[in-house]
């Protein structure tokens, strides 16, 4: 068995933890202020992007992985972070009857983030690690104010790529699409696939809950699966941006592609007692894999 957890600050408290290795396998996870900062193959390979140039030292947001956007997001889908916690967690994995390893954390604002949102809520998060390697997170969000309130949610999921210009997105054509380039302006997706030419800022609407995110140099395809989450959003930050960005590197949007499970054009609104639920599921296939397998809507890939 092979685990590593540290707790430095309790701003969200670490509730259950299962993890340790299985013959044969071996995955890695590692979280860092209550998200994903790496997700690797059993090759050791990473599957997640983080910046050479990434700030770790809070309240800066990392900028890799998957930060979770609540309880709203900007353009570029910072949103207001509740909460310090810093988790540093190896996992590897072991005969358990689930099946998996995971980490379960509850969030609960402090009076210091209720000055800054006047609400009172539970934010859990379980971040689990199957067998087969696929990434799970789910996260509940419960109103236990006394009155309704609104908020908009992201996965912002920083996937690792060989070369941007061998990417396609396939599963977002003909949606319409809000464009952050251009003041939210609407249009309609007219591609087949989604390709990277410059840079790319979009909302996609009502989008299907299987999205493929496809690898053609690496010859392997990242499953985005996803339920309470109708929107994606698609981010490269391209030549011009990202040399305007201090924590991320003047090349680094060759290597790398952000495809968000979201919740941003409706924002979700919560009765008192009511409870929400987001659910993002990563798996990694390879290229030649048939997506009809996933969604007859998608196209062998």
């Amino acid at each position: 068995m092979e685990q590593r957890l540290s707790l430095q600050r309790t701003g969200m408290e670490l509730i259950k933890s299962c993890f340790g290795t299985h013959k044969g396998l071996r995955h890695g996870l590692a979280c860092m202020e209550g998200k994903v900062t790496s997700w690797k193959n059993d090759q050791g390979e990473e599957l997640l992007f983080t910046s050479s140039k990434a700030i770790f030292k809070p309240p800066k947001a990392i900028r890799g992985g998957i930060p979770i956007c609540f309880p709203q997001s900007n353009m570029d889908l910072q949103g207001t972070r509740f909460g310090q916690l810093m988790i540093i967690l190896h996992l590897c994995l072991q005969m358990i009857p689930s099946g998996k390893s995971f980490v379960d954390l509850l969030l609960k604002p402090s009076e210091e983030d209720l000055k800054c949102w006047p609400h009172s809520f539970e934010f859990r998060v379980r971040v689990s690690l199957a067998t087969d390697g696929d990434l799970v997170l789910i996260s509940r969000i419960r109103n236990i104010n006394g009155k309704p309130f609104s908020f908009s949610f992201a996965y912002h999921t920083y996937f690792s790529v060989s070369d941007i210009s061998e990417v396609r997105i396939e599963g977002l054509e003909t949606l319409d699409y809000l464009d952050n380039l251009r003041q939210r302006e609407r249009f309609t997706e007219q591609g087949d696939a989604i390709t990277f030419e410059s840079e790319v800022d979009r909302v996609y609407l009502s989008s299907p809950n299987v999205i493929a995110v496809l690898d053609h140099e690496k010859k392997r395809t990242f499953v985005l699966r996803k339920e309470g989450l109708p929107d994606a959003v698609v981010w490269n930050p391209w030549e011009k941006k990202s040399k305007s960005m201090v924590d991320f590197g003047d090349e680094e949007y060759k290597q790398m592609l952000c495809v968000d499970g979201a919740a941003i054009e409706k924002p979700i609104t919560l009765k008192p007692g009511e409870e929400w639920t987001g659910r993002l599921e990563l798996s990694v296939v390879p290229s030649s894999f048939c997506s009809e397998h996933l969604d007859p809507q998608l196209r062998c890939l």
